[in-house]
């Protein structure tokens, strides 16, 4: 009787695990749905970029979105403090790796949000990515943090905040954050730059550990088609 019943409780604590694996990937594909219901977009937007060294004034900006990863950002100057992996900014990317596996990390809480943590390990060696988690508001389907590991580009960190957009998964409010230590200017682009060499009150050591890039968008304007010259 007593090996029936250890049986019986082994088997409902697997069927429990699975339920509970299936459940994490029904939640990851019910939420990618929910962003791919936007094939493109444009939104107008102000931008505060932080870096130790870097000055640079707030932004006006226009992004452009074109399913499946076409994404562009443009300052009304023409030019834009960007790192290398902003693609990271725009949620639909996140999802242009298909060939994963998810695995259910447990659930947290962000701004007093309950969420559920899924890590997506890409299934290809060669793929330049190496992790990305997802912190996912279960009742709304939407991603209120990602973190993103990559072998070249080091790990990038995006908190969004939903209003008035979040039925179409598009925030109102981003934080994007980098680190900056091997960031390098794109050529030809100059700004107010402070290498560390001249007095400071921050140590040189602080000012190559974290940017952070603020956009706040407004004028969403969602599946109205959008060129492709656009992105040239």
């Amino acid at each position: 009787m007593r090996k029936k019943t250890t049986y019986i409780l082994s088997l409902f604590i697997i069927v429990q695990q699975f339920t509970h694996a299936q459940n994490i990937n029904i939640l990851v594909a019910n939420t990618k749905s929910k962003i791919e219901q936007v094939k493109d977009y444009t939104a107008l937007g102000k931008m505060k970029t932080n870096v130790a060294f870097l000055k640079l004034p707030i932004a006006n900006v226009k992004v452009y979105f074109k399913n499946p990863n076409k994404f562009k950002l443009k300052s009304e100057k023409g030019v834009s403090f960007v790192p290398k992996g902003s693609m990271n900014i725009n949620l639909n990317s996140i999802f242009t790796e298909n060939n994963f596996t998810i695995i259910d990390a447990g659930s947290e809480k962000i701004d007093n949000i309950p969420v559920r943590v899924a890590k997506l390990l890409p299934n290809d060696d060669n793929n330049d990515l190496v992790l990305t988690t997802l912190y996912i508001d279960p009742v709304r389907l939407l991603i209120l943090k990602s973190k993103t590991t990559t072998k070249e580009s080091g790990t990038y960190e995006l908190k969004m905040n939903y209003n008035k957009y979040a039925t179409y998964s598009l925030p109102d409010k981003i934080l994007f954050s980098f680190n900056t230590k091997d960031y390098k200017l794109p050529k030809g682009i100059t700004f107010d730059f402070d290498d560390g060499t001249t007095n400071s009150s921050t140590p040189k050591t602080e000012k190559y550990k974290k940017g952070e890039i603020e956009i706040l968008f407004s004028n969403y304007e969602i599946n109205k088609g959008i060129s492709d010259d656009i992105f040239k």
